[in-house]
This record gives C-alpha cells, sequence and structure tokens, in this order.
C-alpha cells in the first residue's frame, strides 16, 4: 500500500433525483481535489437515493450507461477515484444495489450488495461476486450497509489482499452520536480482525421517501482504533490520509496481525 488522502461524503440523497444527486456528486467531488483528496467515498445508492419499495426499479440504471459515463468523466476530468452508488438494472424485475469505482483512466469497477437485510430482500436482487480493485495505491473492497456485519465477508476481502474496506451506508433512523455507537460495535472488528482500514459514511437528511439519516462518517485504522469520525448534522466531508506505515506497523507486528495464523482448514467442517 502507498499513502492515500481519501474523502469519505456525507449527503443527502433524496430519491429518484438522479439530475440532483449527480451534480451534489460533481460538487464534492471538486472540493475533495481543492483538498488533494485522491479517492471520494459517496454513501450508499447516493445517486438513485435509497428507499425500500417497488419505485426502486424505475430508478434503477443499467450499468454502463448514461450514469455510469458521466461519473466516468467526473473522474477523468478531476484526477480521482470516485466511488458512487445507484440503484442497477438487472435481468430480472429486480435492481441491484450496486457501488461503482470509476477511475481516471477511463476504467469502471461494480460492487453488487451480497447481503440484503430482511427489509430489501422485496425489492432489489443480491450479487454474488466478491470483487476487490488494485487502484495503484491500495487494494480495496467495498460493501454496503447491512454487508459489513457478515465477518466472512471482510475475511474474504483480506484474503485476495485488500488494504481498505471502504462501507457506504444508507442506515435511517436515531441521531448521529447514536448510530457512530451502534457501527463501533462491529466495524472496529472488522478493521482489527483482518489488519485493514476501514471508511464508513451514511446519508444524511430526508429521503423525501420519509427516511431520514443521521448523516455521520468514521475511519479506523487496522488496529481497531478510530483514527477520525465526523458526527454533525450537515453535509460534508471526512478527509484522512491512510497511512501505509499505520498498516505496515500492524502487518509486520507477529502479535497484532492475527490473520496469516488462521486456519481455514478447520474452519469448514
Amino acid at each position: 500500500m502507498k499513502n492515500l488522502r481519501v474523502a469519505a461524503v456525507v449527503c443527502r440523497s433524496p430519491v429518484g433525483e438522479i439530475e440532483f444527486n449527480l451534480s451534489r456528486t460533481a460538487y464534492w467531488v471538486r472540493e475533495a481535489q481543492k483538498n488533494g483528496v485522491a479517492l471520494i467515498c459517496f454513501p450508499e445508492l447516493n445517486i438513485t437515493g435509497y428507499v425500500n419499495h417497488s419505485d426502486m426499479s424505475a430508478y434503477a440504471q443499467p450499468l454502463p450507461g448514461d450514469v455510469s459515463h458521466r461519473l466516468s468523466t467526473l473522474a477523468t476530468r478531476h484526477r480521482m477515484i470516485i466511488l458512487a452508488g445507484m440503484a442497477e438494472r438487472s435481468d430480472t424485475d429486480k435492481p441491484y444495489a450496486s457501488h461503482g469505482i470509476f477511475w481516471p483512466d477511463g476504467r469502471i469497477g461494480c460492487y453488487r450488495k451480497l447481503h440484503l437485510a430482511p427489509n430489501e430482500t422485496p425489492y432489489f436482487v443480491p450479487g454474488n461476486d466478491i470483487p476487490v480493485f488494485d487502484t495503484t495505491h491500495a487494494i480495496l473492497g467495498i460493501q454496503l450497509c447491512y454487508d459489513a456485519h457478515f465477518p466472512e465477508l471482510s475475511t474474504a476481502m483480506t484474503a485476495k489482499d485488500a488494504d481498505i474496506l471502504f462501507m457506504p451506508h444508507a442506515s435511517p433512523r436515531g441521531d448521529a452520536a447514536a448510530k457512530h455507537r451502534s457501527w463501533l460495535r462491529h466495524l472496529t472488528a472488522r478493521a482489527y480482525d483482518n489488519g485493514v482500514f476501514v471508511v464508513a459514511c451514511n446519508q444524511l437528511g430526508e429521503n423525501d421517501r420519509g427516511l431520514v439519516f443521521p448523516g455521520n462518517a468514521v475511519v479506523i485504522g487496522p488496529s481497531g482504533e478510530v483514527i477520525a469520525k465526523r458526527l454533525e448534522n450537515t453535509e460534508g466531508m471526512l478527509i484522512v490520509e491512510l497511512m501505509a506505515a499505520e498498516l505496515e506497523a500492524v502487518r509486520s507486528h507477529p502479535m497484532r496481525y492475527f490473520f496469516p495464523n488462521r486456519r481455514p482448514d478447520l474452519y469448514g467442517r
């Protein structure tokens, strides 16, 4: 891994307001560029908005398609890696909850949410692949909200050499401080057990469909300690320099890096 300056965006993403959400995405990319950011991460489904309703099929976008082309162009123009989310059309009548990765050189990747919450299964279809993405600075994995509750997924991504796990959320209800405490129950474990950075961000405010999001963000180091957090009830970015030396300090220490000493040959019995 090389040092990587990242921004985790907290923003409002009203459902179905794709042009508005794209314009706000472009605004935050421009702001991030002013702050020397190399990679920017937006919340889950920030482009289409998030709601548990059959309407999500109507807002779903093809990938590739016009929206992904515009995000790719934005990444190229600002020389920045963009992680942005949208409902993606599938070959069924339900969309994927997807998060695209857009490189400055025009490449596009996609993660499709694997673990759907019980209230999402009537309206979304799950993905079936566990990709990781090589950014030249670091290898990263993406997990969406409910995904983060399943330790096996983080283990699988770490086994594919992930250095950073980005965890965009659309997690409603409560205030930011309460949501932060809830996240610390499991997100710190994902970082500590695997010796990886975890970067998480949430939508903010009303989505125009009855959900209200508390709008928090957090960055956790490979030792399981919180590096930075954002709990303000306003749109904004949490900008952090992820340091290669911090990752190396954990992974080079025989009593701090547990992952290499796993015994997966036993676990399937």
